[in-house]
C-alpha cells in the first residue's frame, strides 16, 4: 500500500499493523523524519504526489488522508496514484465535508470574514472545498480512469476546549484583530457545550463537541 501525503504517518502506521506492506510518500524532510520516528517498521520516503516516484502498477492500494486538500494540481495526483494502481487495485482518499456540515470550520471562516483580513497574499489554487461535493469527487476520480466509485459521509467530531484551542488556531498573519476574532469563536463554538447545571464556567473547562465530518471517496482501477 502507498500511504500518499503522509504526514506524520498515521494511516501507514494503522496499515502496517493490520499486516500490509507500506510505503509513505510526503514531500515534507521534516515530516518524513517524524514519520519514520513514530513509525520505525514502516518504509519512508520523499516524493511528489503529483509526479509519483514509482513504476506503473506497482501497489495493491493507494490511500491520501486529507492530502488532497493542499495540492495545486489535485487531478494530477488522482492520475498518478490510478497509474501507479495494479489492475484492480484500489484507491481511497478523504477530504473535509463542506463547513455547512463542517462546524469546525464553518465557525473559523465566519469570524475571519467578520473581523479578519481575506486579502492575503498566496498563491491562487483550486476551492479548498471542491472535493468536498459528492459529484465532483465522483466526476474527476472517473475522469483519472477509475470506475466503481463509492463517496460516503463519516460522522466525524472535533472534542476541544474552545477558549484554549480555536483562539490560538487564529494567527495574526490572518486576522488584525485575533482578540475579537477569538471571543467571536467561542461564541460561536457555546451551542456545542455540554449541558450542565453548575453553570458556564464549568461547561468552559469540559471538552465541546463540533461537528467535523469528513468525506471518504474510494474506487477501483479496472482489470483492463
Amino acid at each position: 500500500m502507498l500511504d500518499v501525503a503522509t504526514g506524520p504517518g498515521f494511516v501507514a502506521g494503522a496499515a502496517d499493523e493490520r499486516g500490509a506492506t507500506v510505503v509513505g510518500l510526503d514531500f515534507s524532510p521534516a515530516m518524513i523524519v517524524e514519520a519514520q520516528r513514530r513509525h520505525p517498521t514502516v518504509s519512508f520516503r520523499e516524493g511528489d504526489a503529483e509526479a509519483l516516484p514509482f513504476e506503473d502498477g506497482s501497489f495493491d492500494a493507494v490511500v491520501m488522508n486529507f492530502g488532497l486538500l493542499h495540492l495545486a494540481r489535485p487531478e494530477a495526483a488522482i492520475g498518478e496514484a490510478c497509474r501507479v494502481l495494479r489492475p484492480g487495485g484500489r484507491y481511497a482518499l478523504t477530504v473535509w465535508a463542506a463547513p455547512e456540515q463542517a462546524a469546525g470550520f464553518g465557525m473559523v471562516l465566519r469570524a475571519i470574514e467578520a473581523f479578519g483580513k481575506t486579502d492575503v497574499p498566496l498563491p491562487a489554487g483550486p476551492p479548498f472545498f471542491r472535493f468536498s461535493d459528492a459529484g465532483e469527487c465522483r466526476r474527476t476520480l472517473e475522469d483519472a480512469g477509475f470506475s466503481g466509485v463509492d463517496v460516503k459521509l463519516l460522522p466525524l467530531t472535533w472534542r476541544c476546549r474552545p477558549r484554549k484551542q480555536y483562539s490560538t488556531r487564529c494567527r495574526g498573519e490572518v486576522c488584525g484583530r485575533l482578540p475579537c476574532c477569538g471571543r467571536s469563536l467561542r461564541r460561536r463554538s457555546s451551542r456545542y457545550a455540554p449541558r450542565c447545571s453548575a453553570g458556564p464556567d464549568v461547561r468552559a473547562g469540559r471538552r465541546f463537541v463540533v461537528p467535523m465530518p469528513a468525506v471518504l471517496a474510494s474506487a477501483s482501477k479496472p482489470q483492463s
